[in-house]
């Protein structure tokens, strides 16, 4: 699989949890909108989970990089 099918796929589980949030920002206070709240931060959190296992956190990698390059020389 290409590293642009899992980019598709990260933003497609953003996208998702960013439509819970709106669906959950219109119910009443209660265990339903509670439960909506925690499927959208599941998405959310799959969609970094996706991103890092991929890659697409380049500054992180840039800055550990950089570090490395440092305590080498």
């Amino acid at each position: 699989m290409s590293n642009l099918l899992f980019f598709r796929r990260s933003c497609a589980y953003r996208h998702a949890a960013r439509a819970e949030l709106r669906h959950a920002r219109l119910l009443p206070l209660g265990s339903e909108r509670t439960q909506v709240i925690e499927r959208a931060r599941g998405l959310r959190d799959l969609a970094r989970a996706e991103a890092w296992l991929e890659g697409q956190t380049l500054r992180a990698r840039r800055n550990h990089d950089r570090f490395a390059v440092a305590a080498g020389s």
